[in-house]
């Protein structure tokens, strides 16, 4: 068996999770389980997470599995539902929905439920992705208050730049503005928003990223909020090369030694989850690669990444050789710092771990 690994600590979900409550500590937790725990494995991380008051997905499959293996929180389904199928089966399964558009609606008034759903009705305050317009949102929600199948209403938007300088003051006030004078609960906070806007924490907060202890805030390490890495993706060196200067290794012969060098050879390539592109967003003349650990020391990656393979230098750790340890990100790497340097953010390369990678979940 190839000797890739992902190893998921419940520990250090419960640690982030309590950084989540010392930063809320008024608000309701609704943490954010979608894309297979952000490829972490959903029970994995429900398991975890299991004190959060309730947890969001995407899929109503998400919503079943959840169920399925004893969760009673509460269980949001971040897109609400496709159909009047999918409808009925969320409410059989007391699973909650958001509602983004007047068709959801629609589909509300039209249903023979089993009993009423709760809802949580979504603004659109400036991401332009889903929810109603700010003009949109009290006649929406007004047909949600008189519809029979609607049991509680939770009013609910997302930030588009909760982790960037803009910030949300913009469209936190559109949001307060258009609500005030309603009762109903709120839900505004994602990862950024609870770290940075304490005045946006409300009823509920929706931590995502945080929660699997990767940053949400570009160029603020998780160290800064006191975030530890839930996953601990590892392989080992199976192939050691030595090549002289002038020799390349690799496809394309993306490096060049520019004198003798150590190279590794690591089980583990795109195919694994591992971004092909990988230090190419941190060259000088592709010399220079992505972080990664060898026997406890930080040295980096080399060369184009392959299907199955990847190359690191191993000059300055000459004590590598086959089976030595590696850790791809996890507590010596974090997965921020391949991210950066692969040109993409920690959650793609979190949710990207395929398949094919053993997972196992420890205490």
């Amino acid at each position: 068996m190839r000797p890739i690994l992902a190893t998921i600590s419940q520990s250090a979900l419960q640690h982030n999770l309590s950084i989540v409550k010392k930063h809320a500590p008024h608000s309701k937790i609704m943490a954010v389980v979608k894309a297979n725990g952000y490829g972490h494995g959903l029970i994995n991380v429900a398991h975890g997470l299991c004190t959060a008051d309730g947890f969001a997905v995407l899929g109503l499959n998400e919503a079943i599995d959840l169920r399925e293996a004893g969760f009673e929180q509460a269980i949001l389904l971040l897109e609400g539902v496709f159909n009047v199928t999918e409808l009925s089966i969320a409410a059989s399964f007391g699973v909650d929905i958001v509602v983004h558009s007047a068709p959801q609606i629609d589909m509300l008034e039209k249903a023979s439920l089993s009993k009423p759903i709760n809802i949580h009705l979504k603004m659109n305050t400036g991401m332009n992705r889903l929810g109603f317009t700010p003009s949109e949102f009290l006649p929406a929600f007004n047909r949600l208050k008189t519809c029979k199948n609607v049991h509680a209403i939770t009013l609910m938007t997302h930030f588009a730049t909760a982790d960037e300088a803009l910030g949300i003051a913009a469209p936190l006030q559109v949001f307060q503005k258009v609500t005030a004078g309603l009762s109903q609960p709120v839900s505004l906070a994602n990862s950024a928003a609870i770290l940075r806007y304490p005045q946006a924490h409300a009823d509920w907060v929706r931590p995502g990223i945080m929660l699997y202890g990767a940053s949400p805030v570009a160029g603020m390490p998780v160290a800064e909020f006191n975030l530890k890495p839930v996953m601990q993706f590892t392989s080992e060196i199976i192939s050691v090369q030595t090549i002289q200067a002038g020799e390349s290794v690799g496809y394309g012969h993306r490096f060049t030694a520019s004198k003798t060098t150590l190279v590794g050879v690591v089980a583990c390539g795109y195919a694994d989850g591992y971004p092909r592109h990988a230090g190419q967003f941190l060259l000088a003349e592709n010399q220079r690669g992505a972080p990664i650990a060898v026997a406890g020391k930080i040295t980096q990656t080399i060369g184009r990444v392959s299907m199955d393979m990847l190359f690191c230098d191993l000059t300055d750790i000459p004590e590598a050789n086959i089976g030595a340890p590696v850790e791809l990100w996890g507590s010596h790497v974090p997965v921020d710092a391949v991210a950066e340097a692969s040109g993409t953010v920690g959650y793609e390369l979190l949710c990207a771990v395929s398949a094919r990678v053993p997972m196992q979940a420890i205490g």
